[in-house]
């Protein structure tokens, strides 16, 4: 994938990077958008292919809006009246959380630097987030006269809970990874050099698993923030019929009654 994410595959984990440096990464352009849900929807498409691995190259992972372009009408931000503004929001920056938000197989944000703004809630809207020492985090909205516009006032309470959500939303703030991590934003912090190692490591412990069964797992636990217990048990229910009648959970249960390592076909 070329432009603004750069698409690796290593096995059963494929690694998106993006990929414009010079602007700290930050997304300006519906083009931008387009490359980030296009690597998303073409990584999970694909049924060779586990976990997602989300990153930055230089020194950030994402700086958010390109406040340039905001000011020029260039990119995203204010075009000709409200209403064209809200279309394109919708069309270009929501595009994202959406994305990744239906991706059935699960996303680890590897933030090796600033996530600020959107690039705060970029990382927010995948399921696990690892981070450098060298991350920093901020909701900075407030700071530019704006608003959450991606999703960010959903994300973040669900993460973090609404009083800390609050606090970082209504002051823009930045935290630092080990704040992050206090705050449950992130699950690790790991020195700099060691960032991309830990984010595989983890996204390998996950892949090693049956690949229907993690795609499923991973809706459940999408739907489950949103559906009542019953109707989550009988969306369970089906979900487990599918996975007793597949090739993969005969051969998880011969290679534990074996005491050998699985071999997984996605079947």
């Amino acid at each position: 994938m070329s432009g603004f994410v750069l698409y690796e595959q290593h096995e059963r984990v494929v690694t998106l990077t993006l990929n414009n440096p010079e602007e700290r990464n930050a997304i300006g352009t519906q083009q931008a958008c387009d490359d980030i849900v296009g690597a998303l929807h073409r990584a999970d498409a694909d049924p060779s292919v586990s976990v997602v691995i989300l990153t930055g190259a230089g020194s950030a992972f994402c700086a958010g809006g390109n406040i340039k372009r905001m000011l020029d009408g260039s990119g995203i931000g204010r075009q000709e009246n409200p209403a064209a503004t809200r279309a394109h929001y919708k069309r270009a920056i929501q595009s994202i959380p959406r994305a990744l938000w239906e991706i059935e197989v699960p996303t680890i944000a590897a933030v090796n630097g600033p996530a600020i703004g959107a690039g705060c809630d970029l990382a927010g809207a995948c399921d696990l987030r690892i981070a450098s020492s060298s991350a920093r985090f901020a909701a900075s909205f407030i700071k530019l006269g704006l608003v959450p516009g991606d999703g960010g006032a959903w994300l973040l309470p669900r993460l973090i809970g609404v009083a800390k959500a609050a606090e970082l939303a209504f002051t823009g703030d930045t935290i630092d990874a080990q704040q992050a991590l206090q705050y449950g934003l992130v699950s690790q912090v790991v020195e700099p050099e060691q960032l991309l190692e830990a984010a595989r490591a983890l996204a390998t412990r996950i892949a090693a698993n049956p690949p229907q069964a993690l795609r499923l797992t991973k809706r459940l636990l999408r739907e489950s923030q949103h559906l009542r217990l019953p109707e989550m048990l009988e969306l369970s229910a089906s979900f487990q019929a599918l996975m007793h009648a597949s090739e993969d959970h005969v051969e998880a249960i011969g290679a534990a009654l074996e005491k050998r390592a699985p071999s997984y076909r996605g079947r």
